[in-house]
């Protein structure tokens, strides 16, 4: 075996992150790739190559799959990763060295004054390694092709099936497009999937929490976006009509860090919304008002159902409005002392996606709005998820100018559904004799959390019993360039935990790896999960 020892398993980490597998570039690629001829020239894929293979997406990307196959039982442990990274460009004049290591742990040596305190600490100690993926998630797939290798000497009773995907930094496509091919591969090869371990780092609840973790499911995300149409006008008369910026900025004081949208399960919280886009739709500068703009907030849930947390921004648009209106009136009359005027009509329609398209529908015809939604396509160009989602709700608002300003209630890709298997029966005896091992062998009191707040593509297994109506029906982009693996013939329900490694500072500059835990504990406590997971449920 190659990957067993600290130092094996250094050296892989290494090779694995000097592959600059950032999201949609070229090393996500050329990445799986690597991974695919490390693995192929094993003496179990040289007898079965047909258990390893490389899957192409639909945008040229592949993510891989390799199942060993050791007995005649059909319970298998999926272990899930992603081999993609994030971009380097917070690293500035450590840029060139962010995937090597080595060369960048030198040079934060000779500019140690430049680290942070906690970092440079950490640095000095010799037991950190520094760089892009050392945590994110570089060192839980290494980690998970040991365990691969254990497999396939015989060490487990049952079978492994490792996958690994790009693209989860970004909108989880080959999570996505992985799904359906796990359950074609369940039926080929007769197994029975009895968990999904997934090995995400894990995160600090505060600065300097020394804390292990154990996740028992994954935090669920939304991007809820609100389209907001005003009414033009020079800015020699802004009275005449209603800046859409204006509206806009009332939506982000409503909804920026509103502690009534956190929820609490079981002493966890999720953090409440926060602003990930905001702009005018204006292309070119001039005296004109912006007319059209969007906002988009990330919301994080557990629990919460669509119902509830889509009801929920669809109240708070309806009090933006009320807002909206309220505090132009009050305007209006503070410079009617200078000068006197008829007010503009500023009552504002509120409407989710869903209702837009019934509305413009029902103005233009169906026909219509088909072709106009169709035309969008077409000319698509390089606009992302985000843009582009806009761009869709923003045409089909031109149908409806008798309805005066408006605010669109929609949703933009990516969603990640929240999903835990906290009560599941299977994954807490797994978990009681992980932290048994943990406390009996190496002293540390490994703790569980229930839903790990960093987002992961376990959100993605259990939706074969997910109610995600109310999102997908107001997601211009749903089945139309953006889909979830659902029903019967794609979707699956396979309880979720996620053993990972110990780091610190994910998507930063100083992101770093805890070599002794990681690749000295770590590996022993992965192989008791994995035994505990293929027992007997």
């Amino acid at each position: 075996m190659k990957w067993q020892t600290e130092r094996e398993l250094k050296d892989l980490l290494t090779s694995l992150m000097q592959y600059e597998s950032i999201s949609g570039s070229t090393g996500e690629v050329a990445l799986a790739e690597y991974i695919y001829y490390l693995l192929r020239e094993r003496p179990y894929f040289e007898q079965n190559p047909h258990h390893l293979t490389l899957h192409p997406m639909k945008d040229g990307r592949c993510y891989l799959t390799a199942l060993v196959k050791r007995s005649k039982l059909p319970r298998t442990v999926l272990l899930l990763s992603h081999f993609d990274v994030v971009d380097t460009e917070d690293y500035g004049e450590f840029q060139n060295m962010a995937c090597k290591p080595e060369e960048l742990m030198a040079s934060f040596s000779q500019k140690s004054a430049l680290l942070p305190k906690r970092a440079r600490e950490d640095l000095a100690s010799g037991e950190w390694l520094f760089g892009r993926g050392a945590m994110d998630m570089k060192a839980g797939l290494t980690v998970q092709l040991s365990m691969l290798e254990r497999v396939m000497t015989g060490m487990f009773e049952g079978n492994v099936l490792l996958v690994t995907v790009p693209d989860e930094e970004v909108n989880s496509q080959g999570m996505l497009e992985a799904v359906p091919k796990l359950k074609e591969l369940r039926e080929q090869h007769g197994l029975d999937y009895t968990a999904c371990l997934n090995s995400e780092p894990m995160f600090e609840k505060y600065p300097g929490d020394e804390h292990q973790y154990i996740y028992t499911g994954s935090i669920g995300k939304i991007l809820a976006g609100f389209f907001c149409k005003g009414m033009e006008t020079h800015v020699g008369e802004p009275f005449s009509g209603l800046n859409a910026n204006f509206m806009v900025s009332e939506l982000n004081h409503l909804l920026e860090l509103n502690h009534h949208y956190c929820e609490e399960v079981d002493g966890e919280v999720t953090p409440p919304p926060t602003n990930l886009m905001q702009k005018d739709l204006k292309e070119t500068y001039s005296v004109q008002t912006p007319h059209t703009a969007v906002t988009l907030f990330n919301v994080l849930m557990m629990k919460r159902s669509s119902e509830e947390l889509h009801g929920l921004l669809y109240e708070t648009a309806k009090q933006a409005a009320v807002q909206i209106q309220t505090k132009l009136k009050q305007k209006t009359a503070e410079f009617q002392r200078f000068q006197q005027f008829t007010p503009i009509d500023s009552n504002i329609t509120v409407l989710t996606y869903h209702e837009l398209y019934q509305k413009a529908a029902e103005r233009s015809g169906t026909k219509e709005v088909e072709r106009i939604v169709n035309d969008a396509f077409a000319n698509r160009g390089e606009l992302g998820d985000r843009d582009f989602s806009t761009k869709i709700v923003s045409e089909l608002t031109t149908l409806c100018k008798e309805d005066g300003p408006l605010i669109v209630l929609f949703y933009s890709p990516p969603f990640y559904p929240s999903v835990s298997s906290s009560d599941d029966p299977h994954i807490q005896k797994a978990l009681q004799k992980i932290q048994r091992e943990a406390k009996e062998v190496y002293g540390l009191d490994v703790e569980e959390v229930k839903y790990f707040p960093g987002l992961s593509d376990l959100s993605y297994v259990q939706l074969e019993k997910q109610d995600v109506g109310n999102y997908t029906t107001n997601m211009p982009l749903y089945l139309k360039g953006y889909a979830l693996p659902q029903g019967e013939k794609e979707a699956l329900f396979v309880p979720v935990i996620n053993v990972g490694p110990l780091g610190k500072d994910p998507h930063k500059w100083t992101e770093r790896l805890h070599v002794p835990f990681s690749f000295g504990i770590l590996p022993a406590l992965l192989e008791s999960t994995i035994h505990g997971l293929l027992e007997k449920k």
